[in-house]
């Protein structure tokens, strides 16, 4: 599987502009603006940071306010209190772990993120970062940068990618908990499939599907604690004999609750005829 070539990086640039410059590219409605250590991160109108999210409280009722109003706007009913938290979970903990692993892929860096150090506007679609530690390999030209941190080997940093996500989402999901009214093997399938369909839906806009879903296979190969399940991706059979790519998501996004006739193309209540129907667009 080929690996990026990685471009020497000069003293007085972040190690992580190209990647997030990348994603933004590919991705417009998501943009990363980095921080040094003396600056402040963005706050003020619409901004919340993680750290806020984790504790609850007030902060966590603001943020999911906009789910609130979002859904009886859109869909005519007002949602269950587990499905605004769902909703507003998945809408911070997506692009989120795109900020871990779309570096790693693009550039095999992966950067810590403390829930102090991130902070995000979604009605304009920013994330502002801090990153002071990150992991890379020993020939990478960023290893010699402020905060680098030098690993073996290609395992040891998927180990980092699992350990940064884990890290910045643990304390998140905890804020998230009594919202959620689902134990911690559900809110780490959530956080399972945040990381398997964000790098599978970023791979295809890359134009590098295939080895975003194999370096989503390595970097979760089984039931790694606290992740819920493997990546498992898995083929279909389209009626021309085409391969179709698909997978059982580990959690629920509790959509059904709202238009039941219309659940995801990964949920595990999708049967796979569907699934192929709705791929093929024959239905």
């Amino acid at each position: 599987m080929a690996v990026p070539t990685l471009a020497r990086v000069a003293p007085d640039v972040s190690p992580f502009r190209a990647a997030y410059a990348r994603l933004t590219e590919v991705f417009p409605s998501l943009r990363v603006t980095e921080t040094t250590a003396g600056e402040p991160l963005p706050g003020g109108a619409g901004w919340v940071r993680a750290s806020t999210l984790a504790a609850g409280g007030e902060a966590l009722d603001s943020f999911l306010a906009w789910d609130e109003e979002q859904i009886l706007r859109d869909y005519g009913q007002p949602g269950r209190p587990e499905v605004i938290a769902s909703f507003g979970l998945h809408r911070y903990a997506w692009p989120v772990c795109l900020l871990v692993t779309i570096p790693w892929f693009l550039q095999r860096r992966v950067p810590r993120l403390p829930v102090d150090a991130v902070t995000f506007q979604r009605s304009l679609g920013r994330l502002a970062v801090r990153i002071e530690e990150f992991a890379c390999l020993p020939d990478d030209p960023a290893a010699t940068a402020p905060g680098a941190r030098v690993v073996s080997g290609e395992e040891a940093l998927r180990a980092e990618v699992r350990s940064a996500v884990a890290a910045h989402l643990a304390p998140v999901l905890e804020g998230f908990r009594p919202r959620m009214r689902r134990g911690s093997r559900a809110l780490w399938g959530m956080a399972t499939d945040e990381i398997t369909e964000g790098l599978w839906y970023l791979g295809h806009l890359l134009g590098e599907e295939p080895r975003a879903k194999a370096e989503a296979e390595l970097l979760l190969p089984g039931s790694l604690k606290p992740f819920a399940q493997p990546a498992g991706f898995r083929r279909l059979t389209a009626p021309d004999g085409a391969a179709l790519t698909t997978r059982d998501r580990a959690s629920c996004c509790l959509f059904y609750t709202l238009r039941p006739e219309d659940t995801c193309v990964t949920c595990p209540r999708t049967c796979d005829a569907e699934r192929i129907e709705r791929m093929t667009g024959t239905r």
